[in-house]
C-alpha cells in the first residue's frame, strides 16, 4: 500500500468507515442496539423495519433510531435454534396490513399471519421441528407475490428426501397458506433435499437463490428451481449426480454457516454465523455468480439477518448473544452500511 493510501485507510478507520481499493468508503452505523438474538428483518412501506427476536418472541419496530415492541407472538418455544424466526411483509400491505412469521411451537414449526395489534393466526402447521437444531426459518415473498419458506430437516436426514414431509424443503404458498398454483405437486413443496435453509432471495431477473447450512464440510448457495432435488443427505456440496442439483457455490463451514440472504445493488449478500463475516457475491445479468468477497470479517462477530433497505443501504444483524458467540458492548445490534 502506498503511504497516501495508508493514511487514508487509517483516517477512514478512525472515522468508522471501511475502504475497498478503487471504491468509495462504505459508511456503517448502528440502527439498533442491545437486542437479544435478532433473527430476521423486513421493511414496511413507510421504510420502518420489523425485526424478530428468536428467544423473546417479540416483533420489534426499528425506525429513526427508535426501537419498540409492536407484537409478541404467542405459543413460541425457543429451544436451541428454534423460536421466533423469519418475518415477511405482504406485498399488498398498504391494503391488507398482513405480516407473516415463522416460529417453533411445542409440537411443530408453523407460519402465522397477523395485523399489528391483532392475534396471529397460523396458516401452515405441521412443519417438523427439531428440538435443538435444523428448524429452518427463512420466510420471504417472491416477485410472483407468493410466500416462500425454507425449512430444516429437523435433525432427521430422511425428512429431506421424503416428499410427504414439509421438513428439508422450500415451500411455496398463497397468503392463506394453501399450495401455490403451479407448484410441482399439489402440496406446498417447491423443492426438496435441503438440510437447513434460512436465507432466500431473488435477483432482478426473478431468479431464486437459497443459503443452506451444511454438516461438517461444505455450506451452499443454491439456485432454486421448481421440483429441484438438492441432494441432502446424499450430497453435501456437489456430487455430480444427475438426480440432484449441484450448488452454485460452496464454503467451508468454518468460513460460513450461512443464515440470512439478500439481493442488493447487483450482488447477493450472505450473512455468516460461524464465519463471522458478510459474503458479497456478484450476480451477472444471466444469473451467473462471481467470486465471493468477505466483508467485515470478525468486525461484528456472528452475523444472522441481512436485508436490502428502502433507503438504498444494506442492513445486517449480529447473533452474538445466542450462546455461541462472544458478546460485545451494544450486542446484539443491527448495522446499516452503504457497502
Amino acid at each position: 500500500m502506498r503511504f497516501r493510501e495508508g493514511l487514508l485507510a487509517v483516517a477512514a478507520v478512525a472515522m468508522g468507515l471501511s475502504l475497498t481499493p478503487g471504491t468509495a468508503a462504505a459508511v456503517e452505523r448502528d440502527v439498533a442496539t442491545d437486542l437479544v438474538v435478532p433473527w430476521d428483518i423486513a421493511f414496511l412501506p413507510d421504510q420502518s423495519a420489523l425485526v424478530t427476536e428468536r428467544g423473546s418472541a417479540r416483533v420489534l419496530s426499528v425506525s429513526d433510531g427508535t426501537t419498540r415492541e409492536v407484537a409478541r407472538i404467542p405459543g413460541v418455544v425457543a429451544e436451541g435454534e428454534g423460536g421466533l424466526l423469519g418475518i415477511a411483509v405482504s406485498p399488498s400491505y398498504t391494503t391488507d396490513g398482513y405480516v407473516f412469521v415463522y416460529y417453533t411451537s411445542t409440537s411443530d414449526n408453523r407460519i402465522a399471519r397477523f395485523r399489528i395489534g391483532e392475534t396471529p393466526q397460523p396458516i401452515v402447521t405441521g412443519i417438523p421441528r427439531g428440538r435443538t437444531i435444523h428448524n429452518g426459518g427463512g420466510l420471504s415473498f417472491g416477485p410472483d407475490g407468493l410466500l416462500y419458506a425454507g425449512t430444516g430437516d429437523a435433525g432427521n436426514t430422511a425428512n429431506a428426501q421424503n416428499p410427504s414431509s414439509l421438513a428439508g424443503k422450500i415451500l411455496r404458498m398463497t397468503m392463506d397458506g394453501t399450495p401455490a398454483p403451479g407448484n410441482p405437486t399439489s402440496s406446498l413443496v417447491y423443492s426438496l433435499g435441503h438440510r437447513n435453509v434460512q436465507g432466500l432471495a431473488w435477483d432482478t431477473g426473478g431468479r431464486m437463490f437459497a443459503a443452506e447450512l451444511g454438516q461438517n464440510r461444505l455450506d451452499e448457495l443454491n439456485g432454486i428451481r421448481a421440483g429441484g432435488n438438492y441432494g441432502w443427505p446424499t450430497c453435501e456440496g456437489a456430487c455430480n449426480d444427475p438426480r440432484f442439483v449441484d450448488p452454485l457455490l460452496t464454503w467451508s463451514t468454518a468460513t460460513a454457516s450461512p443464515s440470512g440472504l439478500a439481493f442488493h445493488n447487483g450482488s447477493l449478500y450472505m450473512a455468516a454465523l460461524r464465519g463471522q463475516r458478510l459474503w458479497k457475491i456478484p450476480v451477472g445479468a444471466d444469473g451467473a455468480v462471481g467470486q465471493p468477497a468477505a466483508l467485515f470479517s470478525g468486525t461484528y462477530g456472528r452475523l444472522r439477518g441481512v436485508a436490502s433497505a428502502p433507503d438504498g443501504t444494506l442492513w445486517f444483524s449480529t447473533s452474538n448473544r445466542d450462546g455461541r458467540g462472544s458478546v460485545r458492548p451494544g450486542d446484539d445490534r443491527i448495522v446499516s452500511t452503504t457497502s
